[in-house]
């Protein structure tokens, strides 16, 4: 049976300042089959996250066969298990088939993927991502940033390992615009801060970062995907926010 996603954190509880990372990581989504089939290798697997901020609650479509429903803005659902092969995804008004957006993509065997809800409701969109589901080399981390904060502007992005000041630090990514998707980026295993500024802003003391959140440690090996969004909120101000999704977590992490 389907169980309806839901956030982990209320976005109710976010402050005037962005002070930490909102790391959802994979919420309570139970999606039709999972049980005793993640195994299998030859299976495709796909996972949604919505991340429209005014989108009403969706239902979620492959072909005639429902994997998902009443999404809303924040929620990860966990991989299912699929057959490989071309799927048209629908994303629908929960409890109705009222179509919203939809895309084709083709599944591959033994393939992960990630369908991506965003920017507004007014001009949703739908975008089919494969993931990486493979460990990174040893020593090393795989991190993919996708900006869906339709009202911010372009951000450089810093990950500074503890001690270490953003006036100091080279951007790891420089002038991510919104809907860009970084592909993954391979860093040092280890803890971070991610911390992001307008793009080209010139760094000193009394610099104010649009995001800074707390630290986090990413295990060696792992793959996750940060999607960089705005609070739930229409207020003239865009509150920026990011949420993190784990793509490959090493078997000793587990």
């Amino acid at each position: 049976m389907l169980n309806p996603g839901k956030p982990l954190l209320s976005l109710h509880c976010f402050t005037r300042k962005a002070s930490s990372w909102i790391a959802w990581g994979m919420c309570a989504v139970l999606l039709s089959g999972c049980q005793g089939m993640v195994s299998s290798t030859s299976r495709s697997r796909v996972r949604v996250i919505d991340v429209s901020p005014d989108a009403p609650e969706i239902d979620i479509y492959q072909n005639s066969s429902a994997i998902a429903y009443r999404l809303a803005f924040g929620t990860i659902t966990s991989y299912v298990p699929v057959e490989p092969g071309t799927y048209t995804t629908t994303a629908t008004m929960s409890g109705s088939r009222q179509t919203l957006t939809s895309s084709k993509a083709t599944l591959a065997t033994a393939g992960q993927y990630t369908v991506l809800i965003g920017n507004f409701s007014s001009n949703l969109q739908q975008l089919v991502l494969k993931d990486q589901s493979q460990p990174t080399p040893h020593g090393q981390i795989a991190l993919r940033f996708l900006h869906q904060a339709a009202r911010t502007g372009s951000v450089d992005i810093y990950l500074l390992p503890p001690g270490h000041r953003l006036t100091s630090a080279s951007p790891t990514l420089s002038n991510v615009s919104f809907g860009a998707n970084s592909g993954y980026v391979n860093l040092p295993a280890g803890t971070y801060t991610l911390v992001m500024v307008p793009a080209g802003t010139g760094l000193t003391n009394e610099t104010e970062p649009a995001y800074s959140g707390s630290q986090v440690t990413y295990t060696s090996g792992s793959a996750s995907t940060v999607v960089l969004v705005e609070q739930q909120s229409l207020s003239k101000e865009p509150e920026l926010q990011a949420i993190i999704a784990p793509d490959y977590v090493p078997a000793q992490a587990e």
